[in-house]
């Protein structure tokens, strides 16, 4: 039953969406020089710890850099850096890095099958719902419910955000969800679901 409450959460979210003001992608490509260092002309960040924001939603880099610039998501590299932003940068630096393409991992053979599970079914015994039930069969997300393309992703960027939310750390999470949920994750489940999506497509 627990898995399917957040089912339910999930499509009332998909129904309500999130409107966001257009921004425009050649303007943000002049206003990404400083997002290079880290993550990449392209959005493709070639370091595990940083993201690879290359053809994530729109909306959700949109909403993430205003939790950094605001003060509700804090990070120690990112923080500084959206400080300054206006809401016209950030809405045109989303529009840029979403129309770029993520280069895809692969799955290691040791983490296919417990990441395959956690990620496709979840764990009943510790009420853990399918990843896939927000982020899709192919890890692509869900926009207009505020939920993130999580394939292609590095494997060391997702152990961290699980591991920030289980602890509490991070909190922009919707109605609390990851927070719940990582925090049912075994260490064993999160290495193993972790480097399960960055395969996905």
């Amino acid at each position: 039953m627990r898995g399917c409450k957040w089912i339910v959460v999930a499509a009332a979210l998909t129904v309500a969406g999130s409107a966001q003001a257009a921004g425009d992608a050649a303007a943000g490509q002049q206003k990404s020089a400083p997002c290079q260092a880290c993550h990449s002309t392209d959005g493709n960040s070639q370091v595990g710890m940083y993201p690879k924001i290359a053809g994530q939603h729109a909306g959700y880099i949109t909403t993430q850099l205003k939790a950094l610039r605001d003060g509700t998501r804090k990070d120690p590299v990112m923080s500084p850096m959206a400080a300054n932003l206006s809401d016209q940068d950030i809405q045109d630096l989303a529009a840029y890095f979403s129309g770029q393409k993520i280069s895809l991992g692969s799955v290691p053979q040791d983490a296919v099958a417990l990441g395959g599970q956690v990620y496709r079914a979840g764990n009943s015994k510790t009420g853990v719902p399918a990843c896939m039930a927000c982020h899709g069969p192919q890890g692509l997300g869900n926009d207009p419910a505020g939920w993130p393309a999580l394939g292609g992703q590095h494997p060391e960027y997702i152990t961290k955000q699980l591991g920030l939310y289980a602890s509490g750390e991070r909190s922009t999470d919707i109605n609390g969800i990851m927070r719940d949920i990582a925090g049912r994750l075994s260490k064993a489940e999160i290495d193993a679901v972790s480097k399960y999506v960055s395969g996905l497509h």
